[in-house]
């Protein structure tokens, strides 16, 4: 059969010049900014105007652009060669869709058109479900696809998989090999999210609920004992209560506990800003500052194989509930859009 498996992610501007239309397109995302459409247009211009020169700076870190796309394309080419090995009698090919930059929903419909897949399975490269990510991003799929040719081909949403054997797997090898690398002694293992506004959680959001299922399966697979450890999050912008506790101040209270840190990016799968500038280069400069001797932060998962194996195993079970049509939780026209087999995410 013809499958296409889309790759939803974030993107990042191609260029210096693209960073200030990205940072509106992000904050005038309905998921972002829940204001009505004036305003959030409103808010997104100002807060896109104010932030672009402080984003340049981050950018020109990276050689003016985001790796984030670069990074997507290799993960879809380890995904397809393991796709294809493992399904050799299968038509297979693998589309990426970003959320705020190119390549957009729109672009990506027109190529998985042209392709004429029998079946589709969306998904996102965010391990934990959240509104705010793989939620907007599948509103903006099935809101892009209304009236075209992909409505009524039978769909899997996967929606999350923050304990997946693959991906724990390759963090835990990651952190494993930091350890022996780094020889660290007296450290405090960092498990880093990027974190969400407190209301966003309040209103049932399970974001925070699948990061702590993630770092608990990952302190698990570790099975080192009394290994000092803790949730954190990154990333906090604007007024609002963020949830806790925040990565800067868990480097802080290191620095006085006298250990060092060994941080984790536990809900990024691919280098980018949050990654390259805030956790290697901001927080580093955070820890000297705040007396921590050793310093270390562990690669994103990536193309490790064990990650890209899981992920081809959760398309490989998509694929056998069409199949099989063992599908819950049916929604849309003709019920071919659903969310994935065995899932505990809100309805979006």
């Amino acid at each position: 059969m013809k499958t296409a498996v889309v790759l939803f992610n974030l993107g990042g501007p191609d260029s210096l010049n693209a960073v200030r239309p990205f940072l509106y397109n992000l904050f005038s995302d309905k998921a972002i900014i829940g204001a009505p459409t004036p305003i959030r247009q409103l808010i997104a211009h100002i807060i896109s105007q104010r932030r672009s020169n402080t984003a340049k700076e981050i950018y020109e870190h990276l050689g003016g652009k985001s790796p984030i796309l670069e990074q997507t394309e290799l993960q879809s080419l380890a995904l397809k060669k393991r796709l294809e090995s493992e399904s050799p009698e299968d038509e297979i090919e693998i589309f990426i869709s970003m959320r705020y930059w190119k390549p957009f929903v729109e672009e990506t419909i027109i190529n998985v058109e042209k392709f004429n897949p029998q079946q589709i399975v969306l998904l996102p490269l965010y391990p934990q479900f959240s509104t705010t990510t793989t939620g907007s991003a599948f509103n903006s799929w099935w809101k892009s696809t209304k009236g075209s040719t992909l409505e009524h081909i039978p769909t899997v949403t996967i929606c999350s998989y923050p304990s997946n054997k693959g991906l724990i797997s390759a963090q835990t090898d990651l952190i494993r090999e930091a350890i022996q690398t780094n020889r660290l002694s007296d450290y405090r293992l960092l498990l880093s999210a990027h974190g969400l506004p407190k209301k966003i959680i309040q209103q049932g959001d399970p974001y925070q609920k699948q990061v702590e299922k993630t770092a608990s399966a990952i302190v698990e697979g570790l099975g080192i004992e009394k290994l000092d450890w803790c949730i954190c999050y990154q990333s906090r912008v604007g007024p609002l209560e963020w949830i806790g506790p925040a990565t800067e101040d868990e480097i802080k209270k290191a620095g006085k506990d006298k250990k060092n840190v060994m941080i984790v990016p536990i809900a990024f799968i691919s280098e980018h800003s949050e990654t390259l500038v805030e956790l290697d280069i901001e927080y580093l400069k955070l820890a000297k500052d705040c007396g921590v001797e050793e310093y270390h932060r562990v690669p994103t998962v990536g193309t490790h194989e064990d990650f890209i194996s899981g992920l081809a195993n959760l398309v490989g079970g998509a694929v056998s509930a069409i199949r099989n049509n063992k599908l819950r939780n049916k929604i849309g026209p003709k019920n071919v859009r659903i969310r994935c087999p065995s899932c505990d995410c809100i309805s979006i």
